[in-house]
């Protein structure tokens, strides 16, 4: 069931021309598979005349799968970190300042987060053991590289994830390692179990507007969809927010208007119930 809240917030744009999601516990579901009703919802998406991209806390690596399910023009990896064509070729990347790396290590590791390091196009672990790997093999669909320290990959990050069971930990921990590192980095949890360090200046609002630039289109003209914190500064940005049925509290008392969950081919929902009413055509 959806409840609708642009009423009582701000008016609603009359068209969209540009639809940005986010993928983990949005375009995917929880096999993290995309489901035939939301290819073929983007596919009737593009027909009326609406672009589509999507922006992710994954490294790009992992969103391979999804690039051949949907097909994207332009995508993000790293929160916005990293922007990308079609076909790999790099628009933009920006690194953490391995200053802000060392600071969120000390911070990070004495709480007992398990720590994994994305940079060089891999995926550095220290711990195997720790209760989230396998599921982020199969999420980003390439195996972690295991190292006994990491040494200077840590020069050349595109994400920093402090992982742990401790989901309070986590959530109490996001402002005062963002205060920690400063400019040097932005700190958010992609996930309750996430805690992600990713390159400063760049979010999934800054990844919005590089897709609207790319595109041609102006940002009230832009609809967004996410589930979690780390894609409020998408709301910020765009002339309409959906919030994911199966969204954090927070994301959905942002939204605009709320879908179905993840579960129920949310962003198909969304596109028939909110987008495509407002497609040019």
């Amino acid at each position: 069931m959806t409840e609708t809240k642009g009423a009582e917030k701000r008016p609603l744009p009359d068209r969209i021309r540009l639809m940005v999601s986010d993928v983990d516990g949005t375009l995917v579901n929880r096999a993290k598979e995309v489901t035939p009703a939301t290819v073929e919802a983007v596919r009737r998406l593009r027909a009326a005349g609406v672009e589509f991209a999507a922006v992710s806390a994954r490294p790009p690596r992992g969103m391979k799968l999804l690039n051949e399910a949907i097909g994207l023009d332009i995508f993000g990896g790293f929160n916005g970190g990293t922007i990308l064509r079609r076909d790999y070729s790099l628009v933009e990347q920006t690194l953490i300042d391995p200053a802000a790396v060392r600071k969120g290590l000390d911070m990070m590791v004495p709480r007992g987060a398990s720590v994994w390091v994305f940079a060089d196009n891999e995926w550095y672990i220290t711990d195997p053991s720790n209760p989230y790997v396998a599921g982020e093999t199969r999420t980003v669909a390439f195996e972690p590289t295991l190292v006994s320290d990491f040494g200077d990959h840590i020069e050349r990050a595109g994400k920093i994830v402090f992982s742990s069971t401790d989901f309070d930990m986590l959530a109490a921990s996001e402002p005062e390692l963002q205060a920690l590192v400063g400019a040097g980095a932005t700190a958010r949890r992609s996930q309750a179990k996430y805690l992600d360090l990713t390159p400063p200046g760049t979010d999934k609002g800054y990844a919005v507007r590089a897709f609207a630039r790319h595109f041609g289109v102006p940002l009230e003209e832009v609809a967004v969809i996410g589930d979690m914190a780390n894609d409020l500064p998408m709301f910020g940005v765009a002339g309409l927010a959906i919030a994911m049925g199966n969204g954090a509290p927070e994301v959905k008392e942002r939204a605009d208007v709320v879908s179905v969950t993840n579960e129920e081919d949310g962003v198909a929902y969304a596109i028939e119930h909110f987008v495509l009413p407002r497609a040019p055509g």
